[in-house]
């Protein structure tokens, strides 16, 4: 897998925004492996004060479970890294901020295996939108080193973000 450039990364940002714009949403962020870089990402793009709303960095579990109100047993029975902990973090955003729509991300950047013994690599992304299911993706980017799983990561949450803002 080829890591998208930084240029890549700002024009799907862009399209993100573009994608919030006409039906005049905003978006937090819910953010663990990548540590704010999915919002400052975002607040790259023209236009970004009037969409998005900030971000949320949880790289703990204590930390999705005291911002993102995560449940501790969740974390405990699944691990940090599966869809359902993502689909808690992206809801929880949405409960915890005026957003329309929350993506959240959460992963194994690397270099070692996270402490539930989870592979680097393994990424899971959630957009939840108010009023709409929220949706999920699991990738398994595999050992490719912390910036490439971040900036696919990156890459794959702004096109889930765009595919959910586009739906009536």
């Amino acid at each position: 897998m080829r890591m998208p450039t930084a240029s890549e990364l700002i024009e799907q940002a862009k399209q993100a925004l573009a994608a919030l714009k006409p039906r005049n949403l905003s978006v937090v962020t819910a953010e663990s492996c990548t540590a704010g870089m999915l919002a400052s990402l975002l607040s790259e793009a023209p236009g970004a004060a009037e969409h998005l709303h900030g971000g949320f960095v949880t790289y703990t579990k204590a930390g999705k479970t005291e911002m993102l109100g995560v449940p501790p047993e969740l974390l405990a029975r699944k691990g940090a890294v599966c869809p359902e902990v993502a689909l808690a973090m992206a809801e929880g955003g949405l409960k915890r901020s005026p957003a329309d729509l929350a993506v959240a991300i959460t992963g194994v950047a690397g270099p070692d295996p996270d402490e539930d013994g989870n592979p680097v690599g393994l990424v899971c992304i959630a957009v939840a939108r108010r009023g709409h299911a929220s949706s999920h993706l699991e990738r398994t980017y595999g050992d490719l080193g912390r910036d490439t799983v971040r900036a696919c990561a990156m890459s794959d949450a702004l096109q889930q973000l765009c595919l959910v803002a586009g739906r009536d």
